[in-house]
């Protein structure tokens, strides 16, 4: 009896998760990764700065889903069989323990990615699994019993299962079309608003902590995030900018790129209860200049820029603060409106929305529900998570369930 052929395509994290889980699971198996590029797990070794953000400390299922614009409802029950907890396990396991930095993100202890990158090849290699790289898929060919994968090379593969872990590669997209499956339009997610001001602009490197950001686009429900913001050389960047474009990705790519975006400086303040912060400095220093006495928490140049929005200039002092003028500047505190004019990308770090259409898959397995034995995990499918570790989280946890249902299929 011929042995069980797994080959995963694509050696990136969830294709090496895959691989390893199956490898595991079935120690006869013989588990091949075929990689199209030179180097394997590309995006593990920049993600993170170079750190490699692995998870996010959330060890609730429920909660975990929440910071999905897409496929959190079908990962639920994914996450009640490996979550972050496991994750967390797993690498500890095999010799890489993480630690949690203040915002939840998960980093190994080394602060290098290449421990994770070595942890999973060295993983990987000891289970069994082969690995190629360089290797070019022009075409799968679903048989009765088994796949044929004909190589850019002229040379032909056989598996019993296969597992496509492509991430948002076009060549995957087109062979899972090929074999039946509904892919749903990609398009860019995670990424920064340029933002057309040129006296913003020139306050690059600040940044505030916390904003609410809230995206008005007319026809769309408005988006809204609080947290980190960052301004740069180019516009608005900083987690709650990241998290605002995930969730707005589809919206945002219907409209060109071009929004209101309505930034409330003080989140934490009403904007009554800023008037009054405004007006008791206002007779405190009656005499001095706005410009150089602000009478809320922000750093002193973006102050001196947010009082210019509102038409206050330099020379001016808070006896000369007319009710108008203080309306105006309430309100650049609490909803100053800016236009976002395009986006920028997240480093090189890209992540889409889009993909294998999640009705299409049994979550169990990750098996196809149109072709037996073909399996899918990470960024192929209509999954993307919000930054801070999750869309690694989903990657971790759809590759290990796919590497387990590759080696338990019903073509066995």
């Amino acid at each position: 009896m011929k042995p069980l052929r797994v080959i995963v395509v694509g050696g990136g994290a969830a294709g090496f998760f895959g691989a390893i889980a199956a490898a595991k699971a079935n120690p006869h198996a013989q588990v091949t990764i075929l990689e199209a590029s030179r180097q394997v797990l590309v995006k593990v070794r920049i993600s993170g700065g170079g750190r490699c953000n692995v998870t996010q400390a959330c060890f609730d299922p429920s909660g975990l889903v929440q910071n999905y614009p897409r496929g959190g409802k079908a990962l639920l029950g994914a996450f009640t069989r490996f979550q972050a907890k496991d994750t967390v396990a797993w690498f500890a396991t095999h010799g890489v323990p993480l630690k949690t930095e203040a915002d939840g993100r998960m980093f190994p202890i080394t602060d290098s990615s290449e421990t994770i990158v070595n942890c999973l090849i060295n993983t990987a290699k000891t289970a069994g699994v082969h690995i190629r790289t360089g290797t070019l898929i022009v075409a799968v060919k679903p048989l009765s019993t088994h796949f044929e994968i004909s190589l850019k090379s002229g040379e032909v593969l056989e598996c019993n299962s296969l597992l496509l872990a492509t991430g948002s590669n076009p060549i995957g997209y087109k062979i899972a079309q090929k074999l039946g499956h509904t892919i749903e339009p990609p398009v860019p997610s995670l990424f920064t608003f340029n933002i057309i001001d040129e006296k913003v602009l020139k306050l690059a490197g600040i940044s505030v902590n916390p904003v609410r950001l809230r995206l008005s686009i007319p026809g769309h429900p408005q988006l809204e995030q609080t947290g980190p913001l960052l301004i740069t050389h180019w516009g608005f960047s900083g987690p709650a900018v990241l998290k605002l474009s995930a969730w707005g990705a589809r919206v945002l790519h219907s409209n060109n790129y071009q929004a209101t975006l309505l930034v409330s400086w003080l989140p934490h303040l009403k904007p009554e209860e800023v008037r009054q912060k405004l007006l008791a400095v206002k007779n405190e220093v009656a005499k001095r200049a706005i410009a150089l006495h602000r009478g809320v928490d922000l750093p002193h140049r973006l102050w001196q820029y947010i009082i210019s929005r509102a038409g206050v200039t330099k020379e001016d002092r808070w006896a000369e603060l007319s009710n108008k003028t203080l309306n105006l500047l309430v309100q650049e505190l609490t909803q100053g409106h800016y236009q976002i004019k395009g986006k920028g990308v997240f480093k090189e770090e890209f992540v889409t929305c889009g993909g294998v259409n999640l009705k299409e898959v049994n979550f169990k397995t990750m098996e196809s529900r149109l072709v037996p034995g073909l399996h899918f995990a990470g960024e192929i499918l209509d999954i993307d998570g919000v930054t801070g570790g999750f869309n690694f989280q989903s990657a971790w946890t759809t590759g290990y369930l796919a590497g387990l249902g590759a080696v338990n299929s019903e073509l066995v």
